[in-house]
């Protein structure tokens, strides 16, 4: 049976990208969540005003990859050190965040979250959030499969490209044959 889990870090073409290369996900659908706008578009979260974060909801079996698992590669792929920026992308929309949908998942994000920090992966305090999972809008058509559509463009060369790159390189064995 199918779960959801939905993950923020960053713009979300970039997240969209890591995830849809996992053996086991199912879907990946780009979208805003955490914010206070009834029906929030591109243009108003990019403004930075409706509190929503630029986010990815993921289905995925978990016979075939964990939510843990999904959990360390998101952690791997982006910077959960930045607040409120990854790279050039700057604004509470790219925060670093998790919205779980389960008590399940919020113990597993925590689990996991102690367990880099006690291991001292990163050189910086971990800031990401752990957030109440609101409504998950869907973003436009034209976001959905960025990457995958778009390779070429120069964000995607330069920023998704080598998170994907990352991804295949750190976890092969969790990627679609």
């Amino acid at each position: 049976m199918s779960e959801q889990a939905i993950f923020a870090g960053g713009c979300f073409w970039c997240t969209e990208a890591v995830m849809q290369d996992l053996r086991g996900v199912e879907k990946v659908e780009s979208g805003y969540i955490g914010g206070h706008m009834p029906n929030p578009d591109y243009r108003s979260v990019c403004g930075g005003q409706t509190g929503h974060a630029e986010a990815v909801r993921v289905t995925f079996d978990p016979a075939q990859v964990s939510y843990r698992d999904l959990l360390h590669i998101f952690f791997t792929t982006h910077d959960p050190t930045s607040l409120n920026r990854q790279g050039a992308d700057v604004g509470t929309q790219y925060r670093s965040a998790l919205f779980p949908l389960t008590p399940e998942q919020e113990q597993a994000a925590r689990a996991v979250m102690d367990e880099l920090a006690a291991q001292g992966v990163y050189d910086r305090p971990i800031v990401t959030t752990i957030e109440p999972a609101s409504t998950f809008h869907v973003a436009e058509a034209y976001h959905q499969n960025y990457y995958k559509t778009n390779p070429t463009q120069g964000y995607c060369m330069m920023v998704v490209a080598p998170k994907v790159a990352k991804l295949r390189r750190t976890y092969a064995d969790k990627l679609r044959a």
